[in-house]
């Protein structure tokens, strides 16, 4: 598969997508979630892994992200990611898959749900820090994925019209997110956990960033 229509901007989710790191991030919330007396585990937290915290707090501790508690859980967890981020390798081909889009001419923008404060790092972990200059994440919108406020943000950072982009994302929430912002998604298997039916609104399914790229050459 060539590059798909006349491309001008590629949005780019990062855990699961350019760093594996959606196993760690289950991992914190958990932790993080029961030292505050929630109990539960990661068959629970591994199915919202690729929401932000404005969504998985009220579905898991029944608090908003705004209140003391749900802040104070959103702080530990973060701490605790810090502590595993060194393990964490990127996916495979993630960066020759951004090197190539920047040879094309490409605007690239992160698309994450992961908040300001954890992006700088995520990219840094992956060797993608510099690649790639423009940025938006939960603390730039309302709501994080599947609302479309991200993607929508993130076209705006590129100056890109939808129908000239695409969104390349690991899970059913970066999917929805772009469908509703009216962007198509091409969804990469690299997140693990979600079956490619879970994914099937994606106008294409790859392995990972490796995989992608070898279509697209």
């Amino acid at each position: 598969m060539p590059l798909p229509f006349p491309l001008t901007a590629v949005l780019l989710d990062i855990d699961g997508t350019l760093l594996d790191s959606n196993a760690a991030h289950t991992t914190a919330w958990v932790q993080a979630l029961r030292e505050h007396g929630v109990e539960t585990d990661a068959a629970q937290i591994r199915p919202l892994i690729g929401m932000g915290g404005d969504k998985l707090l009220p579905k898991i501790a029944k608090v908003s992200d705004e209140s003391p508690e749900g802040r104070a859980i959103s702080k530990r967890k973060t701490a605790v990611f810090k502590t595993l981020l060194p393990q964490l390798q990127p996916t495979a081909g993630a960066r020759a898959l951004v090197e190539f889009l920047r040879e094309q001419g490409l605007e690239l923008v992160i698309a994450t749900s992961a908040g300001e404060d954890e992006v700088s790092d995520l990219l840094k972990r992956a060797g993608l820090d510099d690649l790639i200059a423009k940025r938006t994440s939960s603390d730039d919108v309302a709501a994080s994925k599947p609302e479309p406020d991200i993607v929508r943000a993130a076209l705006a950072r590129a100056q890109a019209s939808s129908d000239a982009a695409i969104m390349v994302g690991d899970t059913p929430y970066d999917i929805e997110a772009a469908g509703r912002a009216g962007v198509r998604a091409i969804a990469l298997r690299s997140g693990g956990y979600w079956s490619d039916e879970a994914l099937r609104d994606a106008v294409m399914i790859a392995d990972d960033p490796a995989a992608l790229l070898a279509s697209w050459r």
